[in-house]
């Protein structure tokens, strides 16, 4: 009996290079799944963000410009702008 490595061995389907075009459509899938479920928890978080007083929300721009000017400075200081 021959071996031959591209013939699967007891009528396993086997997924390899003679099938380059299904192994992009899996990648766009999945990109287009990481896309939607990206915008469903922006949208989520959006409502989230929408209940929250405004005295919550405040605190949280705070935070957020305090952590940007953090990140600004040092980025400033790595590229010695």
């Amino acid at each position: 009996m021959s071996s031959d490595a591209t013939k699967p061995l007891n009528g396993e389907i086997q997924s390899g290079a003679g099938n380059a075009n299904g192994a992009g459509n899996t990648e766009a899938g999945r990109t287009v799944l990481v896309g939607v479920l990206g915008g469903i928890i922006s949208a989520a978080g959006y409502l989230v963000y929408q209940r929250l007083p405004d005295e919550q929300k405040e605190r949280l721009h705070r935070q957020v410009r305090g952590v940007l000017e953090q990140r600004i400075n040092e980025l400033r200081s790595n590229f010695n702008l």
